[in-house]
């Protein structure tokens, strides 16, 4: 059974439908726990093992009325459950690479032993360290379903409820962060009010959204064994209630430099959270873990949606109702990414241009719509070029570059400040690989300035410190140069791809931060340990290190992988032209047999903005 505990600052509205769906059915206790066996509702004492009576009338649990699903509480905090998810999915693909050659990915062969992808996925997702599984109730098993649905409609079921119990993990964790840390009384006593709105923004609203949200996608599965759709619920609220993410997630700037502050100068601060962080309910991991779930969570639920969308059958409901939530989810994390960069972006020009000295014509570096792209010295090589001098050190001189999106400046680097001794918009910049020219150019390439500050053009040969430097150099000074590999979009399905085995933080400004499982299409690589690619799910190119990647060998895994790509990047282009503003949107629902929800979903899906990520 499903027990719900109803936040403190949440709406009269949601208590209310909490109350009446609990009365609407009797709660048990299985295997020992509840979804609250160490928090009691608010509104009430604790209701384990209690027979609740509406109108004088116990609803038996028999098979054939079942409405409410008995599923377990999530054993997993959420930052154990995303590890576990995309190990698993890491794990599949590994799996299908070793599919017999022929067999076209996603079909069953009769007879022939070879397990096709969705019982693949369910195998992995049911081995002992794994996440909860529809197929595994015992109202599902005890149902019949199992041996009456299509192998597609049961992997369906599973990712709707992997978006649900996902759903819960994280608002455990989040009520971790709430009672562990933000409740805390000897964390609180040692900070002051402004530090306290630093830390933890406006967490008690993003909890607030997710409750409200887990709420109805389990009043969802009560409906019914066999769940007919979670996106118009998660399209209702990323339109009505996620607003909320964007700003905890903007605010995480200033929340990660205020952290660090106060851990430095506040000892106080210091040993309280030692001692919490150690404290056997937060499982080993870090405060900082916890702080960063809403960016996470709001990420992850949008590839979950992705997932269920790539499933769904063609011209459906199901089918519609995931693109508009994957619409209005792709454009909030937009939003969210858009304030993080606009925020940092300023501040590293602002940072930039008090280094900078410029000793003729004054370039205004500082602008809304300039941020930075790559920094860093080469060599610049002056004097005669020839076999003989170019061994000479006396050749080179160091420079300093800095590209920005829209402008390339040449400086000499003199103490901790910057001479500009050239500049010039990046759309005028022209490179040359002077690779094929002997093994001294290897690491080196001409960089033209088509009309430089003075107007006229000017050549610079540059020399890098690698291989890989100056292939990164070189893809950033002139970006629409072709790249050894083509591009996602050039739709050619033996481009090579790989998956990310590893997280990476980005330690350059050309660098991709990427997470596990993450496809990429491979558009450059170098023999010293770099590659450059294109993820599948939202087109971001970057560099990242080859020891973080394995290559996907199988064609077919790879053209599968293509082909969902692209049915989701013409799921948008289709939707888009039948899309108008956010705040116009309402989601179709099914009305409830018990709730007083002050929406109640009774309109049609109306209309959302186009996404552009």
């Amino acid at each position: 059974m499903i027990t719900y505990r109803t936040h403190s600052i949440h709406s009269k509205e949601i208590k209310k439908l909490s109350e009446q769906t609990a009365a609407a059915c009797t709660v048990k206790e299985i295997r020992g726990r509840t979804m609250n066996s160490q928090q009691p509702s608010s509104d009430g004492p604790d209701r384990d093992n209690i027979n609740i009576r509406s109108d004088h009338i116990t609803f038996e649990l028999e098979m054939s009325e079942l409405l409410l699903l008995s599923f377990d509480p999530p054993a997993f905090l959420y930052q154990e459950y995303r590890d576990t998810s995309k190990q698993q999915e890491i794990e599949q693909r590994r799996q299908r690479e070793n599919l017999s050659p022929g067999v076209k990915a996603g079909s069953v062969v009769a007879g022939s032993g070879v397990i096709s992808p969705p019982v693949l996925q369910l195998q992995l997702r049911n081995s002992a360290q794994s996440l909860s599984l529809w197929q595994n109730l015992e109202a599902v098993q005890a149902s019949g379903l199992l041996t009456q649905l299509p192998h597609k409609e049961i992997i369906m079921q599973e990712a709707m409820f992997e978006l649900v119990t996902s759903e819960a993990s994280y608002y455990k964790s989040l009520e971790i962060l709430e009672t562990h840390f933000l409740r805390n009384p000897v964390l609180i006593n040692t900070l002051s009010q402004s530090d306290m709105h630093f830390l933890f923004s406006n967490i008690e609203e993003v909890m607030k959204a997710s409750e409200r949200f887990l709420m109805d996608l389990e009043h969802r599965i009560e409906e019914s064994i066999l769940i007919s759709d979670v996106c118009d619920i998660v399209c209702y609220h990323a339109v009505e209630h996620f607003s909320v993410f964007i700003k905890y997630v903007i605010n995480q700037v200033y929340q990660e430099k205020n952290y660090r502050r106060i851990l430095e100068g506040n000892q106080a601060f210091r040993e309280a959270m030692a001692a919490l962080e150690n404290h056997p309910r937060v499982r080993g991991l870090s405060f900082t873990s916890f702080l960063i779930l809403p960016f996470q969570r709001i990420t992850r639920l949008k590839l979950l949606v992705q997932n269920i969308l790539k499933k769904a059958e063609e011209n459906t409901d199901r089918e519609a109702n995931a693109i508009k939530a994957h619409q209005q989810l792709e454009q909030i994390v937009k939003e969210c990414n858009e304030g993080v960069r606009k925020m940092s972006r300023t501040e590293e020009l602002i940072s930039i241009e008090k280094t900078l000295e410029f000793k003729s014509k004054s370039v205004p570096i500082i602008s809304h719509s300039r941020w930075l792209l790559k920094k860093g010295e080469v060599q610049l090589m002056a004097g005669p070029k020839s076999t003989r001098t170019m061994r000479s050190r006396k050749l080179y001189q160091p420079v300093y570059l800095f590209l920005f999106n829209n402008l390339l400046l040449v400086t000499k680097r003199s103490g901790d400040k910057f001479q500009v001794l050239d500049s010039c918009t990046r759309a005028m910049l022209r490179t040359e690989d002077l690779e094929d020219q002997g093994q001294l150019l290897a690491s080196v390439f001409n960089l033209r300035l088509l009309e430089n500050q003075e107007e006229r053009p000017v050549s610079y040969m540059l020399k890098t410190s690698s291989m890989s430097d100056k292939l990164r150099w070189m893809c950033a000074l002139t970006p629409n140069r072709r790249t050894r590999f083509m591009s996602t979009s050039a739709h050619q399905p033996d481009s090579p791809q790989v998956q990310c085995i590893q997280s990476y933080s980005s330690q350059e400004p050309d660098e991709l931060s990427t997470e596990m499982a993450d496809i990429l299409n491979l558009l450059e690589r170098t023999d010293d340990g770099w590659m450059m690619g294109e993820r599948l799910h939202d087109g971001e190119r970057g560099w990242f290190p080859s020891r973080i990647v394995e290559e996907i060998q199988s064609k077919e895994v790879r053209a599968q992988n293509l082909r969902e790509a692209f049915r989701i990047q013409q799921a948008h282009e289709s939707g888009a032209g039948q899309t108008g503003g956010r705040s116009g949107l309402r989601v179709g629902r099914r009305t409830p047999k018990v709730s007083s929800f002050s929406n109640p979903w009774t309109g049609q899906m109306g209309d959302s903005s186009e996404v552009n990520q």
